[in-house]
């Protein structure tokens, strides 16, 4: 559980400084303000608040769905290119592309997309963390779909029963080792 937390509290910090903090250079007391500010993504809390921040942002960045089917695309700065796809009702299969538009190897910044029961997301990342081809457990039925991980210039796609989504409540999402705080955004039948 600990070795979670550190590669969780280190992708945070990865994430963080690639973001990057205009005001920080200029400032001679944030040296001492940035230190305590790395340990805090060590605190369990860290992994509720992306879940919850998500739905209200999920209509900033829609997918474009035509045909039954969406391209999403991933970089290398630990992002989707959408945070929420609408499946139309009248669709009964769906395809998910996933483009990845960086330059990144998959074996250090590799991306797919996994759909899922928003409550499954966390256990079907850590119990596919082993896994580098997919980083979904082999047979893992909290999957309603997932593509392979896939690196720089690379493309891949998967394709659903819509039926296994019209209940609700499920969440695309990267299951690659810590980008899960990053990479998600709703999904929904309408």
């Amino acid at each position: 559980m600990k070795s979670r937390h550190i590669l969780l509290a280190g992708a945070v910090a990865l994430a963080l400084s690639a973001c990057g903090n205009s005001s920080a250079p200029a400032d001679s007391a944030a040296p001492a303000d940035a230190a305590p500010a790395a340990e805090a993504p060590a605190a369990a809390p860290v992994e509720a608040a992306p879940a919850e921040a998500a739905p209200a942002a999920a209509s900033t960045k829609p997918a474009v769905v035509e045909n039954c089917a969406t391209t999403i695309e991933s970089n290398d700065a630990m992002q989707y290119n959408a945070d929420s796809i609408t499946v139309p009702a009248s669709c009964t299969q769906f395809t998910i592309n996933l483009k990845h538009v960086g330059t990144m190897a998959a074996n250090v910044m590799g991306h797919n997309v996994v759909v899922a029961k928003e409550a499954d997301m966390a256990g079907i990342s850590a119990d596919g963390a082993s896994n580098a081809a997919e980083h979904v457990k082999a047979g893992d039925t909290r999957s309603i779909a997932h593509t392979k991980i896939i690196g720089g210039g690379e493309s891949a796609s998967v394709t659903f029963d819509v039926a296994k989504i019209k209940d609700g409540g499920y969440k695309f999402f990267c299951s690659f080792p810590g980008h899960l705080a990053l990479m998600q955004g709703n999904i929904q039948v309408q």
